[in-house]
């Protein structure tokens, strides 16, 4: 695939393509556990990209979706791997989804909530990692429960029994690995919202660069790429998305 020059260098201003990488959601970032380096499938196709261009990749590394967002939003990264939201949106321009991702409430065992729908009460107070997708989605559904901000979304759990708090949303198989580690937890069946996962470029880049990312993804996801990405990467739980009408 030849790109128009204009393209590549507006993704590249600085010389090499930045790619925004947030450690703070499983499914898609960590590190590996042999050498310490970033690793997952956001990795995997920032690496593709990177190479489509015929660039040099540089990884810019944060421990939140709130850091990830504003590096792309104030343009010190070139691209980035969010949750599609409109609050966003009004700096990024996102792709459509590759990656489907489900959004979870835990409660401690005694708990007397036994079904989603009856946690938007006055008086429940739901811990979730702040600037995550879940909290901008849960600022704007929530209407009576009370929402307590983690400084990040694998600080949710812990810091949820640390301040006594009712539920924790976030990620479900990270709640399900916080559940793995400390005894008296549950989760509440079924999910309350679909992570539609995207990439992401700055909203100030040409309309060129945003159909060539948006035409990119069509073909990660087309080619199997993320679903080889995924089944590599050991993920359970997150589902290939539909393929767009992009062209």
């Amino acid at each position: 695939m030849t790109l128009d020059p204009k393209i590549i260098a507006a993704f590249t201003p600085t010389g090499r393509l930045r790619a925004s990488i947030n450690l703070g959601n499983p499914i898609l970032a960590g590190r590996d556990p042999n050498t310490g380096e970033p690793a997952g499938v956001s990795i995997d196709l920032a690496r593709a990209f990177a190479e489509q261009l015929g660039v040099e990749l540089e990884l810019v590394v944060w421990d939140s979706a709130g850091k990830s967002v504003e590096a792309v939003t104030d343009e010190q990264a070139d691209i980035g791997f969010f949750a599609i939201d409109p609050v966003r949106g009004a700096g990024i321009t996102f792709t459509d989804a590759y990656v489907l991702i489900e959004g979870a409430y835990l409660v401690r065992d005694d708990s007397s909530l036994r079904e989603r729908d009856a946690v938007d009460r006055e008086g429940i107070s739901v811990m979730v990692g702040k600037g995550s997708a879940y909290d901008l989605y849960l600022t704007r559904e929530l209407k009576q429960a009370q929402i307590l901000r983690a400084p990040t979304s694998p600080a949710v759990v812990d810091t949820f029994l640390a301040e006594n708090a009712d539920v924790a949303a976030g990620v479900k198989q990270q709640l399900e690995a916080d559940m793995a580690r400390r005894s008296g937890l549950r989760m509440l069946p079924g999910s309350f919202m679909v992570i539609r996962q995207a990439m992401g470029l700055p909203k100030g880049r040409s309309p060129a660069a945003a159909a060539t990312l948006s035409a990119f993804v069509e073909e990660m996801k087309a080619s199997g790429f993320v679903a080889q990405a995924l089944q590599r990467h050991h993920i359970q739980g997150a589902a290939v998305a539909l393929a767009s009408d992009v062209t």
